[in-house]
């Protein structure tokens, strides 16, 4: 009875009643991001996108609140991928796309790439290198609630030297093969590199990527050779801190890593060739390492398949792959730090989560391996603040799987709940409305 005058009283104040009910989580098993424990009987408590409170035991909802139950379930925080590219996903003709698919036919089939990425647990992810439009075009429908998807940090165009792994014109031949320059992400010299960084940020990017050595699926000879000059590295750093951006690097080769480390950069992608000099001074600068394993693994695999990659291709591929797995294992028992990441356009959508897998495999306990999705992946993106873990005040972002991941990491595989900024996009346990 005095709920309800309490009720009426709102309304004719102008508040709805429905502003206090809250969705109750009652999860069987809890990971919260912080510590190494696994908790049993939890309870989350969520209003308005937000978390309230996090509760020992299985919290008793009020009428008007919305109960979910996840009492086999383990639930942590949405998981983060740091590299990914939703634009595309690797095929065998995958290099001739270019030539018959518009930039809004790029757009509108990421769109299954990305929801496909929210339904296996990941509700944010670093989009680090596309044609410079379409992962800002999905972030906005993504945010507009036009698509589902999960939350984008992009970096628009990768950024090169000429002849560099992301100069959009290698391989080309006759009138195709232009003077590609900074609007394009190809740069040379510190004068191009500053005027890139200030085109990605016209652009409506995140953060700046760019490619500081060879690449494997670049159509060029080089997978390892240094492409960016100390100067050059120098001022990508120096601008991209003027618009309070980060920079992550893809690399290969240890020199062209070396000379990014030093320049300042926030992170290493891939790191294949990673030596104990690069790992020192990775520890020293406090430059994480994202290691895309599952990269390595598909592009090593492939190669074995004839007529899959171009012939300039398949060599690199062949070698660099391979060496993936056994580096990270290397940089997690030296102590680097470690942020999860795929390459996924490279390895497939949705499968993401077989890095965890990969991880473990590489020595890393399944509890790290978590909180390198979480904790590790915000404090790189620098939303730690709201992100990353479970605890009160924190946007309510929520992944569940059945089972228990510490013990089994492969239940990573099987998602059962996805929830982002309190909304739940996934859900096959059972869910109870109070009223």
């Amino acid at each position: 009875m005095y709920l309800r005058i309490f009720a009426s009283i709102l309304l004719i104040a102008g508040f709805h009643v429905n502003t206090f009910a809250e969705t109750i989580i009652h999860a069987g098993r809890l990971i919260n991001g912080h510590d190494a424990v696994v908790h049993e009987k939890m309870s989350v408590r969520i209003n308005q996108g937000r978390i309230v409170a996090i509760e020992s035991g299985y919290t008793r909802p009020k009428p008007a609140d919305t109960l979910i139950e996840l009492h086999h379930s383990t639930v942590m925080p949405g998981w983060m991928d740091m590299h990914t590219h939703l634009m595309s996903q690797h095929h065998k003709k995958v290099y001739s796309d270019r030539f018959f698919m518009n930039h809004a036919d790029y757009v509108l089939r990421s769109t299954i790439y990305a929801k496909r990425t929210l339904m296996a647990g990941f509700t944010t992810v670093r989009d680090v290198g596309d044609n410079g439009i379409n992962s800002v075009s999905l972030r906005k429908a993504i945010d507009q609630g036009w698509i589902i998807g999960p939350r984008i940090f992009t970096s628009g165009k990768s950024l090169a030297t000429t002849g560099g792994h992301a100069d959009p014109t290698n391989g080309l031949k006759g009138d195709f093969r232009s003077d590609a320059g900074p609007v394009d992400g190809v740069v040379n010299g510190p004068d191009d590199v500053r005027k890139a960084v200030r085109q990605r940020y016209k652009d409506g990017a995140d953060l700046i990527k760019l490619t500081a050595t060879g690449g494997v699926l670049s159509l060029a000879g080089n997978g390892r050779n240094p492409q960016f000059t100390d100067e050059e590295l120098e001022a990508v750093v120096s601008t991209a801190k003027d618009y309070d951006m980060t920079v992550a690097v893809h690399a290969h080769g240890a020199e062209g890593m070396k000379r990014a480390v030093l320049a300042g950069v926030d992170s290493i992608e891939h790191g294949t060739f990673m030596t104990d000099e690069v790992m020192d001074l990775m520890k020293e600068r406090g430059t994480y390492l994202v290691p895309t394993i599952s990269a390595g693994v598909w592009v090593a695999e492939k190669s074995l398949e004839d007529d899959y990659f171009p012939d300039i291709v398949r060599p690199k591929a062949a070698s660099i792959g391979p060496v993936a797995r056994h580096n990270f294992a290397r940089a997690y028992a030296a102590g680097v730090k470690i942020a999860f990441g795929t390459d996924s356009g490279v390895s497939v959508h949705g499968e993401n989560a077989r890095e965890f897998e990969l991880m473990v495999e590489g020595g890393m306990p399944p509890m790290k391996a978590i909180q390198s999705a979480t904790l590790e992946a915000a404090r790189l993106l620098k939303i730690d603040d709201r992100l990353g873990t479970l605890e009160a005040n924190k946007i309510a972002d929520l992944v569940a799987v059945e089972g228990n991941p510490v013990q089994d990491i492969t239940v990573t595989r099987d998602v059962v709940f996805v929830m982002k900024d309190g909304v739940v996009y996934k859900n096959v346990s059972t869910t109870r409305d109070t009223q």
